[in-house]
């Protein structure tokens, strides 16, 4: 009787045990979870950063195939393709992102970015229009003044641009877009400053000194700014100058500049002798 007595306290105690294993079994499956997790989110932060774009576009696709519905995924495809360039994909990627019930406004200004990308300027409009005024962010902004410049609405695109600058510790980039939409409208003493601005605030970026070159020649100005640049780069600048001084019938001025950016240049300078060439026998 003993020994019956003892079997229910031992299948009770095989129970406890068993209902110990299964909670460690649990436990132990929920911290590889954690662990797996923290894992892609590191994963997906370098597909985004570092990554070659296209190896990322491709990590982003083979993770929708077993889930298409994690908008973390589909944000960084769409991401993924805006940086490989693949503007038609990624306006059509950030068009089912905003679809998605998690969807914010940043995604809305990504998706009005990808258009602009892509030349669909109506279709940002429309998209910006639907943001609330309260989202104020430096990008939306910045669109929101390229857009503007589009529709040739002035007086919107300066407060844009202005805003926007407002908005960033980094405001080159927006600052040379300003002084190019000042460029368009004729106003060349303003866009000079303007392309002046953005060449103190980086002095790297050659898209704004090539311009400044531009706004000085359009004023028949055709001596090199004084900002900082190396000898490709005064090469370079010389041949706009040149080229500018043609476009304003300054034709042995502009010559001159030429003959001088292909002395400067240290490689040889194809396109300033093709140029040349083309004067000299025209």
């Amino acid at each position: 009787m003993r020994h019956l007595k003892l079997i229910p306290a031992l299948v009770a105690g095989g129970l406890i045990l068993s209902g110990c294993s299964e909670t460690a079994d649990e436990t132990v499956e929920r911290a590889f979870q954690d662990v797996n997790v923290v894992d892609e989110s590191n994963l997906n932060d370098v597909m985004l950063t570092v990554a070659d774009p296209n190896e990322a576009v491709d990590y982003f696709q083979k993770s929708l195939q077993s889930d298409d519905g994690r908008i973390d995924m589909q944000r960084g495809l769409a991401k993924s393709l805006t940086r490989a360039r693949r503007n038609t994909e990624a306006a059509a990627a950030w068009a089912r992102v905003v679809k998605m019930d998690e969807a914010t406004d940043d995604d809305r200004v990504d998706y009005a970015d990808a258009l602009i990308r892509n030349g669909e300027w109506k279709p940002a409009q429309d998209v910006l229009n639907q943001i609330p005024p309260t989202h104020e962010t430096f990008k939306r902004y910045r669109l929101e003044a390229m857009v503007a410049d589009s529709n040739r609405e002035w007086r919107r695109a300066d407060s844009f641009y202005e805003t926007a600058v407002g908005l960033t510790t980094r405001p080159a980039g927006v600052m040379n877009n300003w002084g190019y939409s000042k460029l368009t409208r004729g106003d060349y003493a303003e866009a000079e400053r303007l392309f002046g601005e953005a060449i103190r605030q980086d002095p790297a970026l050659f898209t704004a000194k090539n311009n400044l070159a531009l706004a000085r020649g359009a004023q028949r100005n055709y001596s090199l700014p004084v900002i900082p640049m190396d000898q490709t780069e005064r090469a370079q600048l010389l041949q706009t100058l040149g080229l500018s001084a043609v476009k304003q019938g300054d034709v042995e001025t502009g010559k001159t500049l030429l003959r001088e950016a292909i002395s400067t240049h240290p490689q040889h300078f194809e396109e300033a002798v093709r140029a040349l060439r083309a004067l000299d026998e025209g």
